[in-house]
């Protein structure tokens, strides 16, 4: 009777604890689709990867912790706390109005990945922007008035505010329902997610509608950054915390839907809840594996629309590949001979930053080979990277082997991680596809983050190059014969048969299978070659530093490969080379002069893709050639 009694006990504790993940999850889906559904009605109307909008997210929080703090001394707690947060949100998307009308119709017509450069840009700006505002130390702001309570579910507590939070979730969803559905703004809205193009042939004012949309969807982040504050101290990581999951939440429910990106927020909500009770040591990617399988079973998300055929238009209208002609090929001859005798005229920091640029310009270029040779996108190259560098690492400490085996090794084990995610890969087009490509990067990150044999998080350190190459200059020759050689090949492989039906399978799939390509398995090979390039400029990384850490997989690396790509222009085969030299040289010489370095920078990369959006390297080709004639 007592062992009953105490098993009874157990259960209905168990339950409790269950209903308590529940609710958080719900409580975390809230603000999720807060985020993730603002981000969706940008991305609906103006096709527009908003990258920025986790910076709003965080924005918002920031101006929620001033202007509530000031306004409960002015108006009271109740009027002053609500008020700043309604407030904040309405800052936000005035923010976001701004940004609209400055810098996203200059770029509307551009390519969607130099859009999505331009917001970056935007999101290095808004991290400055808050350091220098309000400093790097967390911020606590006071809880919500009338919420401070706890409700007791058997002895768990549940606080109010997470109820509230609940409940906010669902009555955002109807008011976004009432507005499409009820309201002639909602009805042009659904009209131009449907079709844009004939949605402005029948009249539309597309600039005022899409200024009003970017407010909308500005607003419902800030609005969720604004509703955390009681939640967790404000700081200058919100961002990077957040738009990763909203991106999953949007993809997995279907880019343009709010149903579906409510359904998934619920979803990941709940994963994210009960994740950290069931598998532990799996909480960290359990999201991204769910949506690889939904991408996989539903290329298009749950509730989403398959995204209109590329038009063969947008690609035939761009400068053909060339052969480089005579002054180029001068022009590559005397940069060869500059990197020779760098070492002899210049000091161990020039050699050390042409060591970086070699590996940098190589992992461009191997993600511009996927990108605009075979036409596929990826948002998670990194990995690709990071599997080229641990694979050297561990060859060296664990097997013993030289330095020219452990490079040999890189791009093997790349090209077959890159191969086995091919398979699925290929199956998919734009952003469905890079988001794909992000979830398996951020698998392979969460493996090596919490494993053993790859140290973890502490990484593996003592990775020097052995025997011949242990003097830094000979390593910088060894670095530079590889990463040119390399990079020669990747050049070769444009103007080759295999090459040429690559480009055609990404011109107009259609025509490209109806003559014999088999575009899917061109694509294939073209994701595992990719991947090879790119684990051999890991390799090179990894004895150029002496360690390797998770980090060499992660978002932000893929996030500075796809900058450099887009920097240096994505039409030429130069591009990446000028980009990554260009990228890490304004990164590295930011850092040195200022604290601010990303408000520059990002100022720099608005300035950029607003003056060239064809790249640096396309624009000068583009004079030279008009020059030429």
């Amino acid at each position: 009777m007592v062992t009953s009694k105490v098993d009874h006990g157990h259960n209905t504790r168990a339950i409790h604890t269950v209903l308590i993940q529940f609710l958080s999850g719900l409580s975390h889906a809230s603000t999720l689709f807060l985020v993730a559904s603002g981000l969706s009605i940008i991305f609906g109307v103006t096709r527009i990867v908003n990258f920025a909008h986790g910076a709003f997210y965080m924005l918002g929080a920031y101006a929620a912790y001033t202007l509530a703090t000031h306004l409960m001394e002015l108006w009271g707690p109740g009027l002053g706390f609500w008020s700043g947060i309604v407030l904040s949100a309405l800052t936000v998307g005035l923010v976001g109005v701004l940004m609209e009308i400055v810098l996203l119709r200059r770029v509307y017509h551009a390519p969607e990945l130099l859009q999505l450069l331009a917001t970056f840009g935007v999101v290095l700006v808004v991290q400055d922007a808050a350091l220098w505002l309000w400093g790097r130390e967390d911020l606590f702001a006071p809880r919500a008035p009338g919420l401070k309570g706890v409700v007791f579910i058997g002895e768990e507590r549940f606080p109010q505010y997470h109820l509230f939070l609940i409940a906010v979730g669902p009555l955002v969803l109807g008011l976004l329902w009432l507005a499409f559905h009820k309201t002639r703004w909602g009805i042009l809205v659904r009209a131009a997610t449907e079709d844009r193009e004939m949605a402005a042939a029948l009249g539309v004012n597309q600039r005022w509608l899409f200024t009003s949309v970017v407010f909308v969807g500005s607003l419902l982040a800030g609005l969720g950054g604004a509703l955390q504050i009681p939640k967790e101290a404000v700081n200058l990581q919100m961002d990077i915390s957040i738009i990763a999951e909203a991106f999953v939440v949007v993809v997995i429910g279907g880019m343009g839907s709010i149903t579906g990106a409510f359904l998934a927020a619920l979803l990941v909500g709940e994963i994210n809840a009960f994740g950290v009770l069931i598998f532990p040591k799996s909480s960290l990617v359990l999201t991204f594996l769910v949506m690889a399988v939904v991408l996989i079973i539903r290329p298009h998300g749950l509730l989403g629309k398959p995204p209109p055929p590329r038009r063969a238009s947008e690609w035939i209208n761009e400068p053909a590949l060339r052969p480089a002609d005579a002054l180029m090929r001068f022009g590559a001859l005397m940069a060869i001979v500059v990197m020779v005798f760098l070492p002899l005229v210049a000091g161990e920091y020039a050699r050390v930053l042409a060591t970086e640029l070699l590996v940098l310009a190589l992992f461009a270029a191997s993600l511009h080979f996927l990108m605009h040779i075979s036409g596929q996108v990826s948002f998670g190259h990194a990995a690709y990277f990071g599997v080229g560098a641990y694979a050297a690492a561990l060859a060296t400490q664990h097997a013993a082997a030289g330095t020219l085996s452990a490079l040999l090794l890189a791009p093997i084990a790349a090209a077959l991680i890159a191969a086995l995610f091919g398979l699925f890969c290929v199956r998919l087009s734009g952003v469905y596809l890079a988001m794909l490509t992000l979830a398996f990067a951020q698998i392979v990150w969460s493996v090596v983050f919490q494993s053993t044999w790859s140290g973890g998080d502490n990484g593996l350190l003592s990775i020097w190059p052995q025997g011949l190459w242990t003097h830094p200059v000979a390593y910088y020759y060894l670095t530079a014969v590889v990463s040119i050689a390399a990079l020669g090949v990747i050049r070769h492989l444009a103007f080759t048969p295999f090459g040429y039906a690559l480009r055609a399978g990404r011109d107009s799939p259609l025509r490209a299978e109806a003559t014999g390509i088999d575009v899917r398995r061109y694509q294939w090979a073209a994701f595992a070659l990719a991947g090879a390039f790119a684990g051999l400029a890991g390799g090179l990384h990894a004895f150029h530093k002496g360690s390797v850490f998770p980090n060499l997989m992660s978002i932000a690396q893929s996030v500075d490969a796809l900058v450099m790509v887009l920097l240096g222009g994505l039409q030429t085969l130069i591009g990446p080379v000028v980009g990554a030299g260009l990228y890490h040289l304004l990164q590295t010489e930011m850092m040195r002069a200022t604290e601010y370095w990303r408000l520059i920078l990002g100022l720099i990369i608005i300035g950029l893709v607003v003056a060239f959006p064809q790249g640096i390297s396309g624009y000068v080709l583009s004079r030279y050639r008009r020059f030429d004639r």
